[in-house]
């Protein structure tokens, strides 16, 4: 059986992109990463794709702009391309500093992942790391986070997948809070895509989910929201719809909602 396959969106250092290719090649994360894109023909993480034998590819929002193209033109190029070149199975946006138009998440369906430095509804868009620190200098917050969530046209406000809580010390400095953020970062990033990996192939597969002592069967290849399941097992189906989840088995300690089905 083959391994599903992400593509990772980069502009900087990698440095997540490298969690993920650690996991990858050490088998805690089952998949295997197919391409890199970089919008930043100098960023570092390219070379670290090529490192380990990772295809990469740079596109320039600047290069289009002069072209008298427009940014939904870039982002509809780069999701043509992602698609007609590898349609993965997962995307991942590891440091990409660039919001992506409903245009372009239009070419997939739901399968794009975000990794945030903050917790959800807080500190949302850019320098999400300095705004918390001064926050927190100012009394107003005790302790920050990270997040991964699916992508949606509102940046950072699609369903979370999961999260952490981050503390801050009254002796941290900025770079000491972001060493901390970014150590978790690596971490949850490849909990997060491996959680949503496995969330993907349930509603893609037929497979029987414990819910509550009892068994509901995903009907195969229904869309999210349009699940129908059946109830086994001698019970009383007398909901019309409940939600089940996935113990999220990472060291979070909580349990992720990541389905609803319909009894009938």
């Amino acid at each position: 059986m083959s391994l599903p396959t992400i593509v990772v969106l980069i502009s900087g250092s990698g440095s997540n992109l490298q969690a993920l290719i650690n996991a990858t090649q050490e088998n805690r994360l089952k998949a295997k990463i197919v391409g890199v894109i970089s919008n930043r023909k100098n960023a570092y993480g390219l070379e670290r794709a090529k490192k380990a034998g990772i295809t990469t590819h740079t596109f320039s929002l600047k290069q289009f702009k002069d072209s008298g193209k427009t940014r939904v033109d870039f982002d509809v190029h780069i999701a043509k391309f992602i698609q007609e070149q590898y349609h993965p199975d997962l995307v991942i946006l590891a440091g990409w500093m660039h919001i992506l138009s409903p245009q372009f998440l239009s070419y997939f369906n739901d399968n794009v992942m975000n990794l945030h430095p903050a917790l959800p509804g807080k500190f949302d868009g850019a320098h999400a790391i300095e705004r918390a620190f001064e926050a927190f200098k100012k009394g107003e917050i005790k302790s920050t986070g990270i997040m991964v969530h699916k992508v949606i046209a509102d940046v950072d406000r699609g369903s979370v997948i999961l999260q952490r809580e981050i503390p801050i010390y009254e002796k941290d400095t900025l770079d000491a809070l972001e060493t901390r953020i970014h150590e978790n970062e690596h971490l949850l990033i490849v909990e997060g895509a491996q959680l949503f990996l496995d969330s993907l192939s349930v509603l893609r597969n037929s497979i029987n989910i414990p819910v509550s002592g009892k068994y509901l069967k995903q009907s195969e290849g229904t869309e999210k929201g349009k699940t129908t399941s059946q109830c086994h097992e001698d019970s009383d189906c007398n909901l019309s719809i409940i939600t089940f989840t996935l113990n999220c088995t990472t060291g979070t300690g909580s349990d992720v909602d990541l389905y609803s089905a319909s009894l009938y």
